[in-house]
C-alpha cells in the first residue's frame, strides 16, 4: 500500500514528507508511540527492499520464536484477510520485544516531538502514546486508565480488529504480559480493552508468584562413583541453573516430585562441571529443567595398579628365589664333583 493511500484511508500517520530525511531511531519512535503506519512502511522498504520482502523476514521470525499461527503481509498491521495472529503468539513477540532494551525505551516513552528536518522546518509534530495506562492521571475520572507498573508495550486498533494490545506491567522484579483482542467499549463508554489490562495485572499479581525451585550450582544430592578412589568416590551432583517458576503463591513447593536422570555410566575418573545428567518438573503441563553437573573430580581407583604392582613384586621375588636356589644347587654339584675328583685322584695313583 502506497504512503498516500494511508493518509487516504484514515490511517494514523506523523505526517512524513515525501525526500525527508529521518533516523532509524525516529521513524521507531512514530512507529511505536502514536502508531504511525507510514514509519513502518518506510522502515520495511529501507531494510528490504519492500513491504513484501520485509513481510517474509517478519514471518521468519515469528515461526523462530514460536509463533505457530501468525501470518504478516505487511509493517504497519492494515487490516489484509490474509494478516492475522493469535493472542498467544503476540505474547511470544511481545516478551521476544521487551528483551531489547532500545524497544522497552520507546515503548515506555508517553510523549515524543519529532525534530524539524530537511523537508520540515517545524517542531510542531508532538504525539503522545497510545497506550493510556502509561498516562500518568491523578483525577478520579472514571476514565483514568493509568496503571502504575505498566512497562510498555504495543496498542492497535483496525475496524475489523477492533481494539487491541499487547500489555506489560512489572512489580516485585516480576513482569507480565497480557494481551487483549477484539475490544470494545462498555455501556458506560469506557475503554473494555485498559479495564480488562488493569483487571488481568491486578489479578496476577495478587495471585501469583516466582518461586525458587533449586538455585544455580545448588547440591541436589549426593552419589557413588564407581572405580573411584575413597576420597572422591562420593561426588556431589549440581543443578547447573537456577529453576524458578510462576506460580500461585499459596502453592506448596514441597509436593513437587521432580524426575531426576543420572547417567547410568557414571565410572571414574570424571571431571568436575561433566554433565552426569538432568532435573526436570512437570507442573501444570509446563516443563522446567536443568543439567546436573558433576561437583568435583572424581579420580580413578589405584588399587588396580597396586594389585599390578604387588603382582610385580612377587614376581621379583620367585624370580629371585629360583636364581639364588639355581646357584646354590650349582655350587654344591660343584663340590661334590671336586670331592669325586679327589677320590678318583687318590685311587688312580
Amino acid at each position: 500500500m502506497r504512503l498516500y493511500s494511508l493518509f487516504l484511508l484514515g490511517y494514523t500517520n506523523a505526517n512524513i514528507q515525501v525526500g525527508e530525511e529521518l533516523t532509524i531511531n525516529q521513524l521507531l519512535h512514530v512507529l511505536l508511540i502514536p502508531s504511525a503506519n507510514e514509519a513502518g512502511t518506510i522502515i520495511a522498504q529501507h531494510i528490504a527492499g519492500s513491504v513484501e520482502s520485509f513481510a517474509s523476514m517478519m514471518n521468519t521470525k515469528a515461526k523462530e520464536i514460536g509463533c505457530l499461527n501468525t501470518n504478516f503481509v505487511n509493517a504497519n498491521g492494515v487490516h489484509n484477510s490474509n494478516h492475522y495472529s493469535t493472542a498467544y503468539d503476540l505474547a511470544l513477540i511481545g516478551r521476544y520485544a521487551m528483551q531489547n532494551e532500545t524497544f522497552r525505551k520507546i515503548v515506555s516513552t508517553t510523549i515524543y516531538t519529532l525534530p524539524a528536518t530537511n523537508k520540515y522546518d517545524k517542531n510542531d509534530r508532538v504525539f503522545g502514546t497510545t497506550n493510556t495506562l502509561l498516562k500518568k492521571d491523578t483525577s478520579d475520572r472514571v476514565d483514568n486508565y493509568y496503571y502504575e507498573y505498566t512497562t510498555g508495550a504495543k496498542t492497535g486498533y483496525t475496524n475489523p480488529a477492533k481494539s487491541c494490545i499487547v500489555a506489560t506491567a512489572m512489580k516485585d522484579g516480576i513482569e507480565y504480559i497480557v494481551v487483549i483482542l477484539g475490544a470494545e467499549t462498555t455501556e458506560n463508554g469506557l475503554s473494555a480493552r485498559n479495564l480488562d489490562c488493569i483487571s488481568l495485572f491486578k489479578y496476577a499479581f495478587e495471585n501469583y508468584t516466582v518461586k525458587t525451585l533449586n538455585e544455580e550450582n545448588s547440591v541436589l544430592r549426593t552419589t557413588k562413583v564407581s572405580k573411584a578412589n575413597n576420597a572422591t568416590k562420593n561426588l556431589n551432583v549440581v543443578v547447573k541453573d537456577e529453576i524458578a517458576v510462576l506460580i500461585q503463591k499459596d502453592f506448596d513447593t514441597m509436593t513437587i516430585t521432580p524426575t531426576v536422570e543420572l547417567n547410568t555410566d557414571l565410572v571414574a575418573p570424571i571431571s568436575k562441571n561433566t554433565v552426569i545428567g538432568k532435573i526436570t518438573y512437570n507442573i501444570d503441563g509446563n516443563e522446567y529443567s536443568s543439567m546436573l553437573l558433576a561437583g568435583s573430580d572424581v579420580i580413578e581407583s589405584n588399587s588396580f595398579n597396586t594389585f599390578l604392582t604387588v603382582c610385580s613384586v612377587i614376581l621379583v621375588l620367585f624370580l629371585l628365589y629360583k636364581l639364588l636356589n639355581s646357584n646354590n644347587n650349582s655350587k654344591k654339584r660343584k663340590r661334590r664333583k671336586r670331592k669325586y675328583n679327589r677320590r678318583n685322584d687318590y685311587l688312580y695313583r
